[in-house]
């Protein structure tokens, strides 16, 4: 699996680091960076069906 890097704000960490742990959703903060950007991929696909942007597969 590729790694990248990133930069963001510290309140940003914070939140999300909220959400990590024994006590969180997430196992790891790379575990909840993927969550996010899965989630984000889908409603962005969601949005692109909507407006008849999105590819047939079969094409």
């Amino acid at each position: 699996m590729p790694k990248i890097s990133v930069e963001i704000p510290g309140e940003l960490l914070a939140d999300l680091d909220e959400h990590v742990g024994d006590d969180g959703k997430f196992v790891n903060r790379s575990d909840a960076v993927r969550a996010s950007i899965r989630k984000t991929l889908d409603v962005l696909d969601d949005i692109d069906e909507r407006h008849g942007r999105l590819e047939d597969e079969d094409e």
